[in-house]
C-alpha cells in the first residue's frame, strides 16, 4: 500500500510539472522526465498529450496526423487509405461499419478544417469498443514563422459513444495545446515574446441518433461547441490577463490622466446611485 501510494504521488507530481511547462517543449521535458523516473514512463506516455506530427500517406498523397490513437508499435495507421507506415500485416483496424464512418468523419472534419482553420490538417481515427465505439479527432494549424509571429494549435478531442437504441450517449474530453511567439523582427531571440498553455475541458451529451451519419452530425457539433468556448477561454485567460498585468506595471498613458478618468467614473457612479435611492 505505501508503495502505492508513493508511486501515485509521484505520478500526481510528475503531470503537475509537465502542466507548468511550455508545450512547446514537452516532447524534450517528458524524455528527461522519463530519464529520472523510468518506473512512470508507460503511464506518463499515456497520460501526457504531446504536439500532434504530421506524416504522408504515400499511396493516397494526402497529409494526416500521428498520435497514440493511431499507433501499433511503431507503425502508424492512414486514415486515408487504413494501412500502416511502416507497413504492418496484423495491424488493429476498425470493422467495416465503422471504417465507413470513419471515411466520412475525415471528409467532413476536412471541411470544418477549411472553415475554422483555412488550412492545417486532421485526421479521425475510430475503434471499436464491447458496447460501441469510441474515436478521436486531431486538428493542427501551424503559424511556420514567415512573419513577426508564429505558433501552433494542437486540437485532441477523444470521444466515447454509447448507443442505446435511438439514442447514444457522448462523452467528450478536448485538450488544446497552443503556443504563440512574437518578435520585432523575425529571427530577433532577444526581443521574443512567448505565450504558451494547455487547457482540458469535458462534455457529456445524450443524443438522438437517427442513422449512422447521425453520429457525425453530433460529434462535429460538440467539437464545434467545444473549440469555440476553449478558445475564449484561451483569449481571457492568456492574452487578457497578460494585457491587465502589463498595464498594471506600466501604463500605456499618464497615471495622471488615468487617475482622473476613474475619479470621474466614481462620481458619475455616486450621482447616478444618488438618482435612484
Amino acid at each position: 500500500m505505501d508503495d502505492y501510494d508513493e508511486n501515485d504521488q509521484q505520478m500526481d507530481c510528475a503531470l503537475d510539472l509537465m502542466r507548468r511547462l511550455p508545450p512547446q517543449n514537452v516532447e524534450e521535458n517528458l524524455a528527461t522526465l522519463l530519464e529520472v523516473m523510468p518506473e512512470l514512463t508507460e503511464d506518463l506516455l499515456s497520460a501526457v498529450d504531446q504536439p500532434l506530427k504530421v506524416r504522408r500517406d504515400a499511396k493516397e498523397g494526402k497529409e494526416y496526423l500521428v498520435c497514440d490513437y493511431n499507433r501499433d508499435g511503431d507503425s502508424y495507421r492512414s486514415p486515408w487509405s487504413n494501412e500502416y507506415d511502416p507497413p504492418l500485416a496484423d495491424g488493429s483496424a476498425p470493422s467495416d461499419r465503422l471504417r465507413k464512418l470513419e471515411m466520412a468523419a475525415n471528409e467532413a472534419f476536412a471541411t470544418y478544417k477549411e472553415l475554422y482553420y483555412e488550412g492545417g490538417v486532421s485526421s479521425v481515427y475510430l475503434w471499436d469498443m464491447d458496447d460501441s465505439f469510441a474515436g478521436v479527432v486531431l486538428i493542427k494549424k501551424v503559424n511556420d514563422g514567415t512573419v513577426r509571429s508564429k505558433g501552433s494549435w494542437d486540437s485532441i478531442h477523444v470521444i466515447e459513444v454509447v448507443e442505446k437504441g435511438r439514442q447514444a450517449r457522448y462523452k467528450l474530453t478536448s485538450t488544446v495545446m497552443l503556443y504563440t511567439v512574437a518578435s520585432a523582427a523575425k529571427g530577433d531571440r532577444l526581443n521574443e515574446i512567448n505565450l504558451s498553455g494547455s487547457l482540458t475541458r469535458q462534455d457529456d451529451r445524450e443524443l438522438p441518433v437517427d442513422d449512422a451519419a447521425a453520429h457525425i452530425v453530433n460529434i462535429g457539433r460538440m467539437v464545434e461547441d467545444m473549440e469555440f468556448k476553449m478558445r475564449n477561454s484561451l483569449q481571457e485567460v492568456y492574452f487578457s490577463k497578460t494585457h491587465d498585468i502589463v498595464n498594471g506595471l506600466r501604463s500605456a498613458s499618464d497615471l495622471n490622466e488615468a487617475r482622473n478618468r476613474a475619479r470621474l467614473q466614481r462620481d458619475l457612479f455616486g450621482q447616478l446611485k444618488s438618482r435612484n435611492e
